[in-house]
């Protein structure tokens, strides 16, 4: 259509707003578009030219947008056109004003809804032909339209007002009862910092008592072990002496005795041995001398000092050359361990093998002493470690056992940076793997 004349605009306004519904706008979007079309003819015709409006329909983005165009029939002031505009732009998508000397093009877009229906060819042809049939209302029809849509406008923005009041009411009296849950919270979380502080501060003191009281304990078995140790050797030495040939003879009951007293005697020894190593090993008083050690060396040794403790015939004891030459380690600890392992073994082994071997596990060596004897149940591999601990049921073939080498041994692992652990099956026998550093 052409603008000439005031009355044009109103004739503008109504077919832009019958477009807009034609091609799928909403009722909003409707009066948005029709509003700005009538505002750009008004300027356009206020700059002294006539004009003509096209509707088209195009892409825009990923979506079809209706784009409205005024161009000018003759040059104007473009640049007066712009700033007059300038506030129309909130009521589209986007809207351009260009102007050279064949005269000022306003353009404008507005995207189509997502669910409008598709513009097919005959859609697009049933929409021209309506427009073509359309009939100008006068503008007190115009007039009544406008006030019907600010009528409507005026009800949406206080339905959204009211809906805004109500949601401010309900966050209102949400924050109310988030900050009495805070309140509550942080008098909660206070009351349960006393009691963690309160917590930490009991266990500190346990902490201490129970240094203190493993101090006393370790003390007490160093000087209970070593004024034990005296007289007890003594005891080994005159019983000894009785049972000399060099002696007055001895009744075949007298022998028993002394020999009884003997052996009772060694096995007290062994215990109070085991107690003053244990002691320093648990003060801290064990310091590892680090030098290379010769495995060929301490095998040999070890096979010598254990081999009159295997005595039946039906156990085969073997020490495997080692297949590394050495380990930077301190000799004496290792032997200790290996010679509390493979004696352990040899007591609970009534048939089969007890063996030692080393072999390399990336930086590391493992010891490894296996034996064919009883076994342990899997729930009392790690309390096996505990002190004065004995299996139940288990017999050993040769001597008694305290229950402190292996705890003893354990921390002698410990103190060289390396790991003992078992693993057995009962009635398969036992696997005992020292893991040390290799350097």
């Amino acid at each position: 259509m052409r603008l000439r004349v005031e009355q044009d605009i109103f004739v503008a306004r109504q077919l832009g707003r019958e477009v807009a519904r034609d091609v799928g706008l909403e009722q909003q979007d409707q009066t948005r578009l029709a509003t700005a079309l009538s505002e750009v003819s008004r300027v356009v015709l206020a700059d002294g030219s006539d004009a003509d409006v096209t509707f088209t329909v195009r892409p825009e983005g990923v979506r079809m947008a209706l784009r409205v165009t005024v161009q000018q029939s003759s040059p104007g002031d473009g640049q007066l056109v712009r700033g007059d505009l300038a506030h129309v732009g909130r009521l589209v998508d986007k809207m351009e004003v260009e102007s050279d000397e064949t005269g000022t093009v306003v353009w404008m877009a507005r995207r189509l809804p997502a669910g409008a229906p598709p513009l097919t060819p005959e859609r697009m042809d049933e929409i021209r032909a309506g427009l073509s049939r359309h009939v100008p209302s006068s503008p007190i029809d115009e007039l009544h339209v406008q006030n019907q849509q600010l009528i409507a406008a005026l009800d949406e923005v206080r339905s959204q007002r009211d809906e805004l009041a109500r949601l401010n009411a309900e966050l209102e009296e949400t924050n109310r009862g988030v900050m009495a849950l805070y309140h509550q919270l942080s008098e909660e979380l206070e009351e349960t910092n006393r009691g963690v502080v309160a917590l930490y501060a009991e266990l500190d003191d346990k902490s201490v008592q129970l240094a203190a009281a493993s101090e006393a304990k370790s003390r007490f078995l160093a000087n209970v072990s070593h004024e034990l140790r005296a007289p007890v050797t003594a005891i080994i030495g005159l019983s000894r002496l009785l049972a000399d040939d060099g002696s007055d003879p001895l009744t075949t009951d007298q022998e028993r005795q002394v020999e009884l007293i003997r052996g009772s005697a060694s096995d007290l020894l062994t215990l109070v041995n085991d107690l003053l190593d244990l002691a320093k090993a648990e003060a801290g008083r064990i310091e590892p001398t680090l030098a290379e050690v010769d495995l060929r060396a301490t095998f040999g040794q070890l096979r010598g000092t254990l081999r009159p403790l295997a005595t039946r015939p039906e156990v085969e004891f073997r020490i495997d050359e080692p297949a590394v030459a050495s380990i930077h380690s301190d000799e004496v600890l290792i032997t200790r361990v290996l010679r509390n392992l493979l004696t352990n073994a040899l007591k609970f082994t009534a048939e089969g093998e007890v063996r030692l071997t080393v072999r390399e596990v990336g930086t590391d060596l493992e010891f490894i002493v296996s034996d064919t004897g009883t076994g342990i149940s899997p729930e009392l591999h790690e309390r096996i470690f505990e002190e004065f601990y004995q299996v139940p049921g288990s017999k050993s073939l040769s001597g008694k056992g305290t229950g402190l080498g292996l705890p003893y041994a354990r921390r002698l692992a410990t103190i060289l940076g390396g790991a003992l652990r078992v693993d057995s099956t009962p009635g398969e026998g036992s696997t005992f793997t020292l893991r040390l550093p290799a350097s």
